[in-house]
């Protein structure tokens, strides 16, 4: 999965958004396991990667929520 640009992440609404926030944690989860089992991951480097993502979909998530309220 490549990394999800801010515009492509407005796109979307806010199920989509949970759905993906959803299975970039069961990625990173995954990671994490392996890596506690002593195995290296595939691509260290998609740990930041996704992590950087999940807090720019749950950003602008909460942003959009924001501004629905106001």
């Amino acid at each position: 999965m490549a990394i999800i640009k801010k515009n492509e992440i407005r796109a979307m609404d806010s199920k989509s958004m949970s759905d993906k926030i959803t299975e970039l944690n069961g990625e990173l989860i995954r990671i994490n396991a392996q890596i506690a089992m002593g195995t290296l991951p595939e691509n260290p480097g998609r740990i930041k990667e996704i992590r950087k993502t999940i807090a720019r979909l749950k950003t602008i998530k909460k942003d959009k929520e924001g501004n629905n309220k106001a």
